[in-house]
């Protein structure tokens, strides 16, 4: 304890409402305050910090301003949300965030009423608020009570799609609605696009001087366009904006750029908007992620994610890592291939750190395009890719691929694309939770005609999937594999292409077989070892396809074991619902083949060590041995043997 920062006026704080009574030189010290304690708590538990650093002086100002819970705050992504669950009620909880039983690193509607609605993903917030806006109008029945809608976005969420669907809505709807757009230029990667280049053009051309003077004076002198017919209101709003054209046709009024750090402009603005705002509004702020705290701020990613790190030095505490991570695997075996391959392209939704591909980027700039938050766009520019006659590669985590599955359908699957999809963060993933976990690409796209999916066990087969990848020009294919680092397996020189379709007998053995489709091989592996200590010698299998299936090699082991079961990181109606389908029209249920398919559970999984929540699934070797022991009809019993 004696390493917490001193905080005189947070400890006072338990509600937003204990922030009433502060004055505004008060709130610039909270401010202070609670940057200190949201980096104190990260140093000891890891997680987004930059994020949350770059709008502690918003958060304080709404808070204190407006009334949470009744009005209902909406962090868009919420990486940037500690500071916010620090102040309503959770500061005792904090050092618990994105661990076992612990807070969630996001907002998540049943840990706190002031969590009004959960996010993780990005630009779903303008959507959400205008749904309470409307709700608030239309009489609906709410917990906390209706206010004020407020949706907090930033300039890289901005860029999605479903962020411009709502405001064109809310712009029609012409409901009360505040939009807060928190620009740091940065979202995790730096934004790009025409998006990002106007909104720098906003506030290049003028400071923030004159609005802030503005500001400081009494609230009459704050632009006030929200009194029909106030021509002069109208006019001093077009005085004191840069711009904002753009979202003002889109049927906001705007307010800005005002400097996202500085109380005295965000206190009176935020006042005067509550006061008199009868439409929709957006005041666009600027703010820097990982303000206040230099490792953050001096870091490529501005302090974003983060191990446990010293906070004096900003050094991460990182574990050593004893085998490269599948994800520079992947990465290097792209650039193998492309160094042979011109046509070999890469695309990245705002994740080229995080999918690897900032390396493919640094060699090959002219074949590397990150297209923002947009996975939509980015299968669809896939597609358009491939049809033009380049090879492109879409890298994306399973949990956002979900986000562009209808351009997979009807682009893609339909037309028979030659898109190769690269699927990081497979199954389950630990602290980010299930909003993260990649539990449903199996079964989405092992439904899809003309699709070929594979799984890597180990990091050996991610190269020759990646191989296999480059060669297959006949449709989509995708290949998936988890976060973190690999097996420790010899690694191959070059990627061997692999014949579609094809598994591989790993261990002969006898009575059962256990067929493995990804990386939890590997605890197949250690069950099959503790059963040879009760004298029974499973076959193990790597199925290495879900689509097409070898029901060669399937059918095969059915017929030479009475027992078949199947092992995937993935949820129900994924690979082991495919090889059911098999069997079950091959007739071998007909002669007494017992069979069991290991998937993830209908649940959603809160955070915790992956290997945690696997124990959980019951997909560990532990969890295995039993599924054996039980289909053999062996008590589990340590001195019994079959």
């Amino acid at each position: 304890m004696s390493d917490r920062p001193n905080t005189p006026l947070l400890d006072q704080v338990t509600t937003p409402a204990d922030m009433k009574r502060f004055s505004d030189a008060q709130l610039v010290q909270l401010a202070h305050e609670l940057r200190q304690e949201t980096i104190s708590a990260v140093s000891e538990t890891g997680g987004h910090l930059g994020a949350g650093l770059g709008v502690v002086e918003l958060t304080v100002a709404l808070h204190h301003v407006f009334d949470t819970p009744r009005d209902k705050l909406i962090w868009d992504v919420s990486h940037q949300c500690y500071p916010h669950k620090i102040l309503t009620g959770r500061r005792e909880r904090i050092r618990t965030i994105r661990q076992k039983d612990g807070l969630s690193g996001f907002t998540k509607r049943a840990e706190s009423p002031y969590d009004p609605f959960g996010a993780a993903h990005s630009s779903t917030s303008i959507s959400a608020a205008l749904g309470f806006a409307v709700a608030r109008d239309l009489g609906g029945v709410c917990d906390t009570g209706h206010g004020d809608a407020i949706a907090v976005i930033g300039d890289g969420a901005m860029s999605a799609g479903m962020a411009f669907e709502a405001m064109n809505n809310a712009g029609h709807l012409k409901k009360r609605l505040i939009v807060i757009l928190n620009d740091n230029e940065m979202s995790i990667a730096p934004p790009v696009g025409a998006l990002s280049s106007y909104l720098s053009r906003l506030y290049a051309g003028e400071p923030f001087q004159e609005f802030k003077a503005a500001a400081k004076g009494a609230v009459s002198l704050l632009p006030t366009p929200f009194q029909e017919g106030a021509r002069r209101a109208k006019e001093m709003l077009k005085g004191m904006t840069v711009g904002g054209t753009l979202f003002e046709e889109l049927g906001f009024s705007y307010v800005g750029p005002i400097d996202g750090h500085d109380m005295e402009q965000l206190l009176p603005v935020l006042r005067t908007v509550r006061q008199r705002a009868t439409g929709p509004i957006l005041i666009h702020a600027i703010t820097k992620k990982g303000k206040g705290y230099a490792p953050a701020e001096q870091s490529s990613d501005a302090g974003h994610a983060r191990a446990k790190f010293d906070v004096v030095t900003g050094e991460q505490k990182k574990k050593p890592s004893n085998a490269p991570s599948y994800t520079k695997v992947f990465a290097n075996a792209l650039l193998d291939q492309a160094a042979q391959d011109d046509r070999i392209c890469a695309i990245t939704a705002a994740m080229p750190d995080g999918t690897g591909l900032d390396l493919f980027e640094k060699r090959y700039p002219s074949r590397c395009f990150d297209v923002g938050i947009a996975e939509q766009h980015a299968v669809t520019f896939a597609g358009g890719l491939a049809a033009g006659g380049m090879k492109p590669f879409a890298a994306l985590y399973s949990t956002f691929l979900q986000r562009g599955y209808d351009q997979v359908v009807h682009d893609i699957a339909i037309q028979n694309l030659p898109v190769r999809f690269a699927i990081d963060r497979a199954g389950l993933v630990g602290a980010d939770g299930p909003t993260h976990a990649g539990a449903f690409d199996v079964a989405y796209l092992t439904c899809l005609p003309n699709f070929t999916v594979m799984a890597a066990a180990d990091e050996a087969e991610l190269v020759h999937m990646v191989a296999t990848a480059v060669a297959h020009d006949s449709g989509p294919i995708a290949f998936r594999y988890p976060r973190g680092e690999g097996q420790g397996v010899t690694m191959p020189e070059r990627g061997e292409v692999l014949e579609i379709g094809k598994g591989r007998i790993v261990n002969e053995g006898a009575r059962v077989a256990i067929l493995s489709f990804g990386t939890r091989l590997g605890e197949v592996r250690k069950a099959r070892e503790a059963l040879m200590q009760r004298g029974i010698e499973p076959t193990i299998a790597d199925a290495r396809f879900a689509k097409p299936l070898d029901e060669e090699m399937i059918l095969d082991l059915a017929a030479k074991h009475e027992a078949l079961i199947t092992v995937e990181e993935g949820s129900v109606g994924g690979f082991g619902s495919h090889v059911a389908q098999l069997l079950a029209e091959n007739g071998v249920f007909d002669s007494g083949l017992k069979y069991r398919s290991m998937v993830l559970p209908d649940v959603f999984i809160d955070q915790s060590s992956p290997d945690d929540m696997y124990a959980t699934a019951k997909l560990s070797a532990a969890d295995i041995e039993a599924k054996v022991l039980d289909v053999l009809g062996v008590a589990a019993l340590k001195d019994k043997r079959a």
